[in-house]
């Protein structure tokens, strides 16, 4: 079974044209992970993801060690907690 034709594909939420079907969505798959089509919703960000993603990086770049470090303690410990 081929991928239909753009006439009969269904939209998605954020009006991106997608295949219906399981069989067509693994094929497009396929062509993402060898690169034959392009992966095009970077493009469709909110400017609230962008200005988030920004912010992000600037809070890293400006974390001390010892922050860091102490936030890496308080996970493990969250961490080792939910084993229990």
């Amino acid at each position: 079974m081929a991928l239909r034709k753009a006439s009969q594909m269904t939209k998605s939420p954020r009006g991106e044209k997608c295949p219906a079907g399981a069989i067509g969505l693994a094929v497009l798959v396929g062509k993402f992970a060898t690169g034959e089509v392009e992966d095009e919703r970077d493009d469709l960000k909110s400017a609230a993801a962008q200005l988030g993603s920004e912010g992000g990086k600037e809070r890293a770049e400006n974390m001390t060690s010892e922050w860091r470090a102490e936030i890496a303690r308080t996970a493990a410990e969250k961490r080792r907690s939910n084993r229990d």
